[in-house]
């Protein structure tokens, strides 16, 4: 593989294992991400009895602790061999799983997790771990399903709507450079237009339309400058379904990235349809990248 590029990225990456092979799949992945920043790989294996020590045997507790610490020690053979330049941090924690996650990335870390997992730590298919983990994480978390490697030759995908996505388009932009490939910048528009839409006199321009063209075309100006070599292309898809046209156009995509909107006072874990949708069809690596502030809703 090709030395990547000198750029600071923040953060280092960590990727839970719990001995499936889509957490093997993950942790490779995340392995590749860790080559092209030049960072440390953390992999973190939850046995998630602290909350239950009070039911469980000290036996019991040694030989969970004892098959955590073999699951990590497989991994980080299997990665070393794969990729022997990457430095590999095992940690065995008896935190609950995405508690450990967060808690092993800190402020900047990025969080990597397969798309489905065995049980224990604990099926990380969306709806048990790996959702807690996205809904919950204040960093970004990529889900590794699809054609799950950084050397795949796609450009990387990010879904734009408003200017609240230009953190996630920044983040994007850097995961494109990393990997040298282009930045696709898509922009769906709705076929089933609002009644104002609809009821627009023929030839009358749609302020609705136009404040859309303005955005994204307002968000490539601000990334062309920013990152001038990057080779940026934009995209603008009319859909009856956004997660439906983002879901097509992610078949030819290295990583597709998507933000979250949550607002300062919301609740448990919040998603939104369009974001669960990636996230459980997408057909390349999703990157969800939490946003925070007024204004922000749940969905992306």
């Amino acid at each position: 593989m090709a030395a990547a590029p000198r750029l600071r990225h923040p953060g280092s990456v960590v990727v839970g294992v719990d001995g499936s092979e889509d957490a093997l799949l993950a942790a490779l992945w995340a392995a590749e991400e860790a080559f092209l920043r030049r960072s440390a790989l953390f992999l973190v294996h939850a046995t998630d009895t602290d909350a239950l020590a009070r039911y469980l045997f000290q036996a019991q507790i040694d030989e969970s602790r004892r098959t955590g610490r073999e699951i990590l020690d497989r991994t980080a053979e299997t990665v070393s061999a794969h990729h022997p330049e990457v430095t590999v941090v095992k940690e065995l924690s008896d935190r609950p799983p995405s508690e450990a996650l967060r808690h092993a990335a800190a402020l900047t870390g990025t969080i990597v997790v397969g798309h489905r997992g065995r049980g224990g730590f604990a099926s990380l298919l969306l709806g048990s771990v790996g959702l807690r983990t996205v809904a919950t994480a204040s960093t970004p978390v990529v889900v590794v399903r699809g054609h799950a490697g950084t050397e795949h030759p796609g450009a990387v995908l990010v879904g734009t709507r408003d200017d609240h996505d230009l953190g996630c388009a920044r983040a994007a932009a850097r995961e494109a450079l990393l990997r040298r490939q282009p930045l696709r910048l898509v922009h769906v528009w709705r076929t089933a237009w609002a009644r104002s839409e609809r009821t627009a006199p023929r030839g009358r321009p749609c302020p609705q339309a136009a404040d859309r063209v303005r955005v994204q075309s307002r968000t490539t100006g601000l990334l062309r400058e920013e990152f001038p070599d990057l080779k940026i292309e934009t995209e603008g898809v009319k859909s009856p379904s956004v997660p439906g046209a983002l879901v097509e156009a992610s078949r030819d995509a290295a990583l597709l990235v998507v933000g979250g909107r949550r607002g300062p006072g919301y609740l448990g874990p919040t998603l939104g349809r369009t974001t669960l949708a990636l996230l459980q069809h997408a057909h390349c690596p999703v990157e969800l990248v939490p946003r925070h502030g007024p204004g922000h809703g749940s969905t992306s």
